[in-house]
């Protein structure tokens, strides 16, 4: 089962103790989900979802606010997933009239379900049910372990732009836009989310979400923290090497002991320590010394050894210039 789908459930059991409430999410589950069909003189209301538990919830709601059984009709789809889809159907023109006046419908052909919802949302409590129910009905929640991304999608921006507006007054970056001939509202936030679920009732699913996010942080702090250590090893590694070449350097052209006692004593614990750290090397001294100053010390031995290079490059130099001189002869 998806993390989506979890929540969904989750929030399906969550009813509200208030009429009001349970009426503003119902509103938002019509907009959302909600089906009206006319024909001649019938008229029925169906709503249409993949999710037994966001069924069993309208069911309950319009059973509680309107003393209805809807009839619940399974299909199974042929295409694609080949999910079950759960249908409630209210089958009787004066009930689908009685609901849609209820929620404040104003459209006397009820030719669409553009419910007149923000009057029925003022209360910050029915703001909550309003966007649980849109959530239900057309909301979708990516797995945090890969993604963090909440949607709620509609086929009008009147909706969307709704949607939005109710989540920015509870302080949430949420962002829209288009795809085909439908709008998206979102949230890219882990922060916002988790408001979000919290607002709406999920609470089971903030704490997965809030936990599978401490363990992505702790596995990303983790990871830098090796690279910076594998770094940092391998940047000592290859300073080591270079000191330890040029101690040989000196080693086979002047000899070590033509350095100052300071320095000899550094250029051997090195040759003997080659995998050491700067503030390793300082602590085998005799009297120890800090980092900086064994990084003082190697550089001094690396201008040495810069400057026995040169000298010997010169000599080599003047050498062959004299062998040359005295073939011209």
């Amino acid at each position: 089962m998806s993390f989506s789908q979890k929540t969904k459930n989750e929030l399906a059991k969550v009813i509200s103790e208030k009429p009001c409430c349970q009426l503003a999410e119902l509103a938002a589950l019509i907009r959302s989900i909600g089906v009206l069909h006319l024909y001649e003189k019938r008229m029925s209301l169906s709503f249409h979802t993949e999710n037994s538990a966001v069924g069993r919830k309208i069911f309950q709601l319009l059973k509680k606010n309107f003393s209805l059984s809807p009839e619940i009709i399974v299909r199974r789809q042929l295409l694609l997933r080949k999910n079950n889809v759960y249908e409630i159907l209210i089958d009787d023109k004066q009930a689908v009239r009685n609901v849609l006046e209820k929620l404040n419908k104003e459209d006397a052909l009820y030719t669409n379900l553009r419910l007149e919802d923000e009057k029925m949302i003022k209360k910050p409590c029915c703001q909550r049910a309003y966007l649980r129910g849109a959530f239900l009905g057309s909301g979708s929640l990516s797995n945090p372990e890969k993604t963090y991304h909440l949607e709620i999608s509609g086929d009008e921006d009147h909706y969307c732009g709704m949607v939005m507006k109710l989540m920015k007054s509870f302080k949430l970056r949420v962002g829209m836009n288009k795809r085909k001939d439908y709008c998206v509202v979102y949230l890219k936030d882990a922060e916002a989310i988790v408001t979000f679920l919290n607002l709406t009732g999920a609470h089971t699913a903030l704490l997965d979400l809030e936990s599978i996010r401490v363990m992505k942080e702790v596995r990303n702090d983790i990871n830098r923290l090796v690279n910076c250590e594998t770094a940092n090893l391998s940047k000592t590694v290859a300073a080591a090497v270079e000191q330890k070449g040029l101690i040989h350097y000196i080693d086979n052209t002047v000899g070590i002991d033509s350095l100052p006692e300071n320095l000899q004593e550094i250029a051997r614990l090195r040759i003997i320590h080659p995998e050491a750290s700067l503030k390793e090397l300082g602590e085998l001294l005799d009297q120890p010394l800090g980092k900086s100053g064994v990084r003082h010390r190697m550089d001094r031995i690396k201008d040495m050894a810069e400057k026995i290079m040169k000298r010997n490059k010169k000599k080599a130099g003047d050498d062959s210039d004299e062998r040359a001189t005295k073939q011209d002869h």
